[in-house]
């Protein structure tokens, strides 16, 4: 095959990678009860993909190629270790599944179906997030890091732990039931919305795996829903991601340049989406109980309402930050308290929350820093304003935000 002709082979794998990465690992897990090895074959599967594609051409069906060289790795590699009497169950699982269907199930999505599973209660809950990020939806223990605020190695070294642990503790990689399924519903929800927080950090949108990545978890909490419809936080979380969603078109201008929500022209966020997030939130309130995707999707819910009046309503929006740092005190949630409490009682009400959050915590949390140099701007702290400006400057991975925070510090 020519240069070229390999180029756009490898393009091509690299794209349906990405596009299938979560749904082939959940369908191997499923039959080998070992995450790790099932993401170790798929590696496989991907490195024979660009060795043998480029020369003998596309598969007719290359889903069904990289389950079979993915099936062949790993029983490979039980022979290779010279433990094929312990691996005999699941060389049997292998065998029998080798003209499964991955579609019947009576789970509506397969990755939907293996979130709920790795968040097994034997799983230190900790984990669970960053267990379903890597193994299900295929993002990078560096970017996981980042989401968490540790460094790549320390989240790396928690996942071979996690993972360790589920293959030397015996923990047996099944489907929960339907009665266990709302113990693990919160899990799996911060799981969802934690892989649409790392891709809306991509405001450019030039990063492909992050704009696929907030369109999965909408898609996965949209079936989600069909599973468990009298959930209201599915309803929640839904609302919340749709409100986000709606603004995507309005967070650059027509250089590029980053805007701030405050700051965007209404007129281009998109209104269908924002009324459907708006009827799935008004189901959720109608069942007892404020949970916190109810809250953070109603705080984003008034700030839709600038569409129609043109106005934010700072106190309402102060008041849903009260109620969410009642049963969610994260840093995000006492960040966005002090931005909210700032324009409805001055920067000094603002600042003094933030001085109240420990410092070493946010140390490395980029939004914290931000925050902080528009209220100390503001109370005419310049000094002070400018080394806080400088960290966010520094932690800020997206040109355009630094070169708006640049903007603002001049």
């Amino acid at each position: 095959m020519s240069g070229g002709g390999q180029e756009d082979t490898h393009r091509t794998i690299e794209r349906f990678a990405r596009e299938t990465y979560g749904r082939l690992v959940a369908y191997l897990s499923a039959h080998t009860r070992d995450v790790a090895s099932a993401q170790d074959a798929l590696s496989d599967a991907l490195v024979a993909a660009l060795t043998s594609w480029p020369h003998h051409g596309l598969p007719r069906n290359p889903e069904a190629w990289l389950i079979a060289t993915a099936r062949h790795a790993i029983v490979d590699r039980a022979r290779h270790q010279q433990v094929v009497t312990a691996s005999e169950p699941t060389l049997t699982l292998l065998a029998e599944g080798r003209n499964t269907d991955m579609t019947a199930s009576s789970f509506p999505d397969e990755r939907l179906k293996l979130l709920f599973v790795c968040a097994h209660p034997a799983i230190d809950p900790a984990m669970h997030t960053p267990l379903m990020l890597q193994t299900v939806l295929g993002v990078d223990a560096a970017t996981i890091a980042r989401a968490f605020l540790v460094s790549p190695k320390t989240m790396g070294q928690r996942l071979v732990r996690a993972k360790t642990k589920i293959r030397d503790g015996g923990i047996r990689f099944e489907i929960p039931e339907e009665r266990e399924l709302p113990e693990r519903l919160d899990a799996v929800l911060e799981a969802i919305y934690a892989a649409f927080g790392i891709g809306w950090d991509d405001t450019a949108g030039v990063d492909q795996r992050g704009r696929d990545l907030t369109e999965e978890a909408i898609w996965l909490a949209r079936v989600l829903l069909e599973l468990m419809p009298s959930e209201a936080e599915v309803r929640g979380l839904l609302a919340l991601m749709l409100h986000c969603e709606a603004r995507r078109s309005a967070r650059r201008d027509p250089y590029g340049r980053y805007i701030p929500l405050s700051e965007q022209d209404p007129r281009r966020w998109s209104m269908a989406l924002i009324e459907e997030a708006e009827r799935h939130l008004a189901g959720a309130f109608r069942h007892a109980g404020s949970g916190r995707f109810q809250l953070e999707a109603a705080i984003q819910s008034v700030h839709a309402e600038r569409a129609r009046s043109g106005l934010i309503e700072w106190r309402a929006i102060m008041r849903f930050y009260q109620e969410l740092i009642r049963i969610s005190p994260t840093f995000g949630t006492r960040t966005g308290y002090a931005a909210a409490i700032a324009e409805a009682n001055g920067p000094e009400a603002g600042l003094a929350v933030l001085d109240a959050i420990e410092f070493d915590a946010v140390s490395g949390y980029q939004p914290y820093w931000a925050v902080r140099a528009h209220l100390l701007q503001r109370l005419g702290k310049i000094s002070e304003a400018w080394d806080a400006y400088d960290r966010a400057i520094g932690l800020a991975e997206d040109a355009a935000v630094r070169e708006f925070l640049l903007q603002r510090r001049g």
